[in-house]
């Protein structure tokens, strides 16, 4: 799946997140935060825990 950036982004700083308090809300590792902040894809497990964290917005739809 992929993970809409700009919302990412936008999420983090709303909820005034760093990357490692996201990864210990979400339960997935720094290394994973840093690969989808940067714009590589993730499963759909992954995503739904970040989503969980940050809202649903991020995740980008398929159209």
């Amino acid at each position: 799946m992929r993970i809409d950036r700009v919302k990412f982004a936008a999420a983090l700083a709303r909820l005034d997140l760093n990357g490692n308090k996201l990864a210990e809300k979400a339960g997935v590792s720094r290394g994973t935060v840093t690969a989808v902040r940067t714009g590589k894809s993730c499963s759909k497990e992954t995503a739904e825990k970040l989503a969980a964290v940050l809202g649903r917005e991020i995740i980008e739809e398929r159209s």
